[in-house]
């Protein structure tokens, strides 16, 4: 099966040149040995879908995901992006190949970062699973460190924060309802409270014995869940390295990438999950040791500034932000376990991953503060604490 986009060689025809002069633009390496693509079966099947893909192409890999497999085929005419799920264990519903294509095929005409999409393949039998192939975003990719040669002061490095925020706030106000494809990805109201049940559920299933239970933060939430703020297009993953920067204007975004999760839901759920990734300079040594986007640079917006500008932006308000920080670090947690499991039971042998439990046991730290201190506020605006208790509280809730 295949669902070529209409005009899809307009898209694909680009200057190698282009690709390749540039140092800040983010480029692949050599493909894992664990993870080759038959690249010959790749082009014959492109090729019986009447796409123009000429010679043989090199093969590389871009290595900044931790789920899907994602491929640079260079041709001699085009340079083209497969993107394929990993082998081994996986939840059932994770790394559909088919709704990642749809939904950013039925995305496209009313956000305008969206890649344009060049073929669905459904057939087994090519290179062994569902694939999809798109266009290449030429630009920059906010890694965990900027490339060395893009040097941006404080002022334009807070011009880029706010410029992605906006991104994300452009998506959050996309008119889903008039768009039939786009209506029909979510699964109606409840959304936090089926993300807490099915995470949780996921972190059980996915749990090895060296990582926490998470029993506290799960029971917390379900205690504290708050009916849907709203309900729009959520991209559920967020994050610097999941966006594409303009090379002759590295504070512009020009695309976002990674729609495996995207599905309608509540606006304040996306942003508590891109929070978890968002690491500050202030953070302790374990979160910025596993930082993988630039929010330490001088002129990023500290978490709590990103929840007040996006709040203002988007004229919205909550009593609640608490849960849905905290649910951010629990799926986190869930998500890092679901890769570390594959890991652990030696399905993937990417080194990348090995030290992903130490990563959920940060997460569980901060999910339990942000707990305490959302409790200790509770009681103090109660004034239910003896004086001593009630002052240490105070004080939590200040740091």
């Amino acid at each position: 099966m295949s669902t070529p986009q209409q005009s899809n060689q307009s898209s694909i025809d680009r200057s190698a040149s282009t690709i390749e002069n540039s140092a800040v633009i983010d480029q692949p390496n050599q493909v894992r040995e664990s993870e080759a693509l038959d690249a010959q079966a790749v082009t014959q099947w492109l090729q019986s879908q009447n796409i123009d893909v000429q010679g043989t192409p090199e093969v590389t890999q871009f290595s900044g995901g931790a789920s899907n497999w994602t491929y640079c085929l260079h041709y001699d005419n085009t340079d083209l992006i497969l993107r394929r799920p990993p082998a081994g264990t996986k939840a059932k519903s994770a790394h559909d190949m088919v709704r990642e294509f749809n939904i950013q095929q039925a995305l496209k005409d009313d956000y305008p970062y969206v890649p344009n999409m060049i073929a669905l393949c459904t057939d087994d039998s090519v290179i062994g699973c569902d694939f999809y192939v798109m266009e290449r975003l030429v630009g920059i990719i906010p890694r965990a460190n900027l490339p060395k040669q893009l040097t941006l002061d404080s002022s334009q490095v807070r011009n880029l924060c706010t410029n992605v925020l906006d991104a994300l706030i452009e998506l959050h106000q996309v008119d889903y309802q008039q768009n039939p494809a786009l209506s029909a990805i979510g699964k109606g109201e409840g959304y936090c409270q089926r993300q807490v049940m099915g995470w949780e559920k996921r972190y059980k299933k996915a749990k090895t014995p060296n990582v926490p239970s998470f029993y506290l933060v799960r029971q917390w939430l379900k205690r504290n869940l708050p009916k849907d703020s709203r309900t729009c297009v959520i991209h559920n993953d967020w994050r610097f390295d999941n966006v594409v920067l303009d090379p002759e204007n590295p504070t512009s975004v020009i695309g976002v990438l990674d729609w495996e999760m995207a599905t309608l839901g509540d606006p304040l759920m996306d942003l508590g999950s891109a929070l978890a990734y968002w690491v500050q300079k202030d953070d302790n040594f374990i979160m910025r040791q596993s930082r993988r986007q630039p929010t330490h640079l001088d002129g990023m917006m500290t978490r709590e500034q990103v929840v007040d500008y996006y709040l203002t932006k988007m004229g919205m308000t909550t009593d609640n932000w608490a849960f849905y920080e905290v649910f951010g670090l629990f799926r986190l947690a869930g998500i890092a376990q679901q890769i570390y499991y594959r890991y652990y039971n030696k399905q993937t042998d990417n080194p990348a991953f090995k030290n992903f439990w130490i990563i959920t046991h940060a997460l569980h730290a901060r999910a339990l503060k942000l707990i305490a201190q959302q409790e200790a506020g509770r009681a103090v605006d109660s004034g239910k604490l003896p004086k001593p208790v009630h002052s240490i509280a105070k004080r939590l809730v200040k740091h």
